[in-house]
């Protein structure tokens, strides 16, 4: 059953590459997203003290599909294309040794340093436009979440990549980082939905832009 599945896989992305990884990114930004809600709830109802007749759990199905088209219409294009031309470009004109240590670590710091950040600022753009939120909120939710995302993400990402880069086929690497999202997606939207956590205050009182507009109020 796995067998055929993978040549399913295998032939679906020969033929149709970009669309067979949208799809994909997809469906996983779509389960990560409910893991995240129900992450959240549990949370909630323990921190609270609700019993389950008081808080049943219900997936709220739009945020499902807003999170869903986020890795239908960025994640899975925007990769596909990311991780076929950033290997050309490093084995081609940087000239670096396919697998070599040089080449793996080149990799993971284009990755980290470029498409990271390019990445999270994206996803909290369009999750916040996508609620309906003015530009000016979209930008203090971004003030809020940016950096604690990058940070947390910067501790785990690296790691992942080098695994991927170092032994992972250029054009199943986005199937390999796909499985991850599911996690990240998780995350994310985990982190999305904590809105002004007190441990999200820490990292905003080292935010420049907060003491840019604390220095402009005095």
């Amino acid at each position: 059953m796995m067998l055929k599945l993978w040549n399913w896989y295998t032939n679906c992305l020969s033929v149709h590459p970009v669309k067979t990884q949208a799809i994909s990114s997809g469906l996983l930004w779509a389960v990560g997203d409910a893991a995240a809600q129900y992450i959240t709830h549990s949370a909630s109802k323990k921190r609270l003290q609700v019993s389950d007749a008081d808080a049943k759990f219900a997936i709220n199905w739009r945020r499902v599909a807003v999170t869903s088209m986020f890795g239908f219409g960025f994640v899975g294009p925007v990769g596909h294309f990311w991780y076929e031309g950033m290997d050309k470009f490093i084995s081609m004109k940087v000239l670096l040794q396919p697998n070599s240590l040089r080449f793996v670590a080149t990799k993971v710091a284009m990755d980290s340093i470029i498409f990271g950040p390019i990445h999270l600022f994206v996803f909290f753009t369009y999750m916040g436009l996508s609620s309906g939120k003015s530009i000016p909120q979209v930008k203090e939710d971004l003030k809020r979440d940016f950096i604690p995302a990058l940070v947390f993400e910067g501790s785990m990402w690296p790691a992942v990549q080098a695994v991927n880069f170092r032994y992972i086929p250029v054009k199943y690497q986005l199937l390999y980082v796909n499985l991850f999202c599911l996690l990240d997606s998780a995350f994310l939207s985990w982190l999305e939905q904590q809105k002004d956590a007190p441990w999200k205050q820490w990292f905003m009182s080292y935010h420049p832009l907060k003491e840019k507009g604390d220095q402009h109020s005095r």
